[in-house]
């Protein structure tokens, strides 16, 4: 999975311009699972989940399943009935259903998506995979780069071409292009980054700043390209089986992993795709939920101690690979560009002391003078059988991937080095902006609150070869924690000033849907965006769904339960809207408009919140948001959100607490907790999801209960 933190992207974002029942506790009332979302006609009999303290007179947290099932149930039931569903468009209204009751129920806001920003740039548009999942859009080999700055003209006349290309009407050959326009094609690129990789392992992570690294060292079993046309890569073919159940793969012959000096090391073999396959369900890396229920056999290996033997995922001979499906998947083959499903050489991971194995693998990994696999200091702990070798690790200043010399496909190369530069804290902007200028880097993004938008109007940069870069299907979003369970990291640091009572009366008031709709309904994302973006781009990449509105689209008409028809072509947006209105919400899910926000909406939902909680709570309800404080859009950004939160709801009434810290501890704080009891926040919006797979589940199920899904950490549930 794509699991992104937002700081990054407001970092850098468009450098990258190519463009996650317990019996009940000491303390805790055994009340119902009801969140409190009607309106109570007497305070006195609420029976929403109300947290209270124990005979110490300390906060203690309440039941992760009881809480989920409060404030989610009807969109788990929803879910559920999606999941089940084999026909793609029946399972696509379903799906839209499922979305807006978790919209509705207002445990997260989705707030922006990458892009549309002003960006110069000297790449060529849509050069590397053009695809809206999986990890492809990270491979760089293809891409084709200018020594100058492209024009809005250019850039307009090459997206011509590629939508003809796109129909079929002729190629797309940008290099030549840019050629005949005075051009020179450069072979390096240059780009930062701010978070170094923890592993060069790529089947135990699930962090983009990970994987956008190796991915450009390994190749899986297929590839988009750049007219988002799937092509074969290790696979040579592959046969579906009449049923759909079966899908057979044939390896391509005489492909090597070599070491990071370019020594030839052993072939790819299918039995290389099933060591990587057994060895990511092993890691437990918050991957496997992915094929558990997909591919048959994962849930009893991963679950219920079964044999290895058990699971559909099998090398007949050297180059055959078959892979048997619990169900008809029609989205299954979109799947597999996500780095779940790469290899791992598997006599090179055995012989840095690798095992197979939940258990095993467990035991092996913690004895780190036997188990030296993929090491993220030491470059020779992986092999690779990609374009690239990385030849460079170095997580203080520099990451370099260089051209593989024996890659099976050369005519793809079109870059002999890739760098990432660190981009530090205290990263000067202005240096930067100049060092782009001069053709250090390719380009970037310009954010008003970094002064770069007015460098490059004063040098007239800005008008000559700005332009407002494309936003992508990556969700970015605030999480509101319904079961806080750290006030403060290990180290001390980012530590809550909130009294026992008042954390038990925040976690009280955020299980009240009321007033997490409160909470969201103030939110005003277009004021929040304008201070890193600028005012007259702060709408241009909100998003207000947590899919993307135009993800899939249904192929034919269909008919819900209720007798409502959509017809053929709707966008999965359209029935999310539809659904949210059928519940009376006010949410606008259409991306590029503040479509939450509204102060009346907020203070109806308030005043609803506080007639229902009535003396479970005492007022003010203090929440506390974690800050970067030395990243500059990230703290004005969050000064911006404590102001308008206080002012549309009242201070009487919430109180926003800045908590500050540095990069480390405000990553530590949310994006990087481990689960959700790790959540050092009350609200968080710093995470975003960018999908795997061609379905919409690829999103929704990141909000499954019960630990399988990836993202309801970011709710603190988990």
């Amino acid at each position: 999975m794509k699991n992104f933190t937002k700081v990054l992207s407001l970092v850098l974002v468009a450098v990258m311009v190519v463009a996650a029942i317990a019996s009940c506790q000491p303390g805790i009332p055994a009340t119902t699972t009801n969140s409190g979302d009607d309106t109570q006609a007497n305070p006195s009999e609420y029976t929403g989940y109300v947290s209270q303290l124990d005979a110490d007179g300390k906060y203690v947290r309440g039941d992760d399943e009881a809480i989920y099932n409060g404030a989610l149930a009807e969109f788990e039931t929803l879910r559920q009935a999606a999941s089940k569903e084999t026909d793609p468009d029946k399972r696509f209204v379903l799906y839209a259903k499922a979305e807006a009751a978790l919209l509705d129920s207002a445990v997260m806001v989705p707030t922006t998506t990458q892009g549309g920003a002003y960006t110069l740039s000297r790449v060529a548009p849509r050069t590397i995979p053009y695809v809206q999942w999986g990890n492809d859009d990270d491979r760089f080999k293809g891409m084709v780069i200018s020594d100058e700055f492209l024009t809005p003209a250019e850039r307009s006349e090459l997206l011509d071409t590629w939508s003809k290309a796109m129909n079929g009407e002729g190629t797309y050959d940008p290099a030549s292009y840019l050629k005949g326009k005075g051009h020179t094609i450069k072979d390096e690129y240059v780009l930062t980054f701010s978070t170094a990789p923890v592993t060069l392992d790529w089947l135990n992570t699930s962090s983009q700043a990970d994987t956008e690294i190796t991915v450009n060292t390994v190749d899986g079993l297929v590839e988009y390209n750049n007219l988002n046309q799937m092509k074969p890569a290790l696979a040579e073919s592959w046969e579906v089986s009449e049923d759909g159940l079966t899908v057979t793969f044939h390896i391509r012959h005489g492909v090597k992993w070599y070491t990071s000096d370019g020594k030839e090391y052993a072939e790819v073999t299918a039995h290389d795709f099933v060591a990587g396959f057994q060895h990511m369900l092993d890691c437990q890396a918050g991957l496997d939920w992915l094929v558990d229920g997909v591919v048959t056999g994962v849930h009893g290996y991963i679950k219920e101690g079964a044999s290895f033997d058990t699971v559909g995922y099998k090398a007949t001979d050297d180059y055959t690979l078959v892979v048997t499906l619990e169900n008809r998947t029609t989205y299954f083959l979109t799947m597999l560009t996500y780095s779940i499903f790469l290899p791992i050489c598997k006599s090179f991971y055995e012989s840095r002391g690798g095992v197979y194995g939940l258990e095993a693998y467990k035991a092996a990994s913690e004895d780190s003078e036997k188990y030296t696999y993929g090491k993220n200091t030491d470059i020779s702990s992986q092999v690779y059988c990609g374009p690239f070798l990385l030849t460079k690790l170095d997580a203080e200043s520099e990451i370099v991937v260089e051209k593989n010399a024996n890659y099976y496909k050369p005519e793809e190369q079109n870059l002999s080095k890739v760098r990432w530069v660190l981009f530090g804290d205290n990263a000067d902007y202005t240096q930067f902006y100049n060092d782009v200028v001069k053709g250090q880097y390719a380009g970037m993004g310009l954010s008003a609150s970094t002064g770069t938008l007015k460098l490059a109007q004063d040098d007239g940069n800005f008008a000559k070869y700005a332009y407002v870069s494309d936003t992508t299907s990556t969700t970015y979003f605030s999480g509101l924690n319904l079961n806080r369970g750290t006030f403060a990291l290990e180290n001390v640091n980012m530590a809550s000033t909130k009294t026992e009572q008042e954390k038990a009366d925040t976690v009280t008031a955020l299980n009240n849907k009321n007033f997490r709709q409160a909470i969201q309904f103030a939110f005003d994302q277009t004021t929040y965006n304008a201070v890193s973006r600028g005012a007259d781009l702060a709408n241009t990449n909100l998003r207000n769904m947590y899919t993307h509105p135009n993800f899939v689209s249904l192929s034919s008409a269909q008919t819900d339960a209720d007798g409502h028809t959509f017809k053929e072509g709707t966008f999965f947006g359209e029935m999310v809207q539809y659904y949210l209105e059928k519940l009376g919400s006010p949410i606008k899910v259409q991306d590029g408009i503040n479509g939450w926000y509204s102060v009346d909406n907020a203070k109806a939902a308030l005043a609803k919140a506080k007639e229902e909680l009535g003396d479970k709570v005492t007022w003010p309800i203090k929440l506390d948001v974690p800050v970067w404080q030395s990243n500059e859009a990230n703290a004005a950004q969050t000064a911006a959100f404590k102001k308008f939160m206080e002012d549309n709801l009242g201070k009487e009434n919430v109180i926003i607490n800045e908590v500050g810290g540095e990069k480390d501890d405000y990553y530590a704080s949310g994006y990087r907790a481990s689960d959700g009891k790790a959540g050092n926040f009350d609200i968080f919006y710093g995470s975003g999801w960018g999908p795997d797979y061609g379905d919409p589940s690829t999103y929704l199920d990141t909000f499954a209960p019960l630990g399988a899904g990836y993202m309801t950490k970011v709710i603190g549930l988990f």
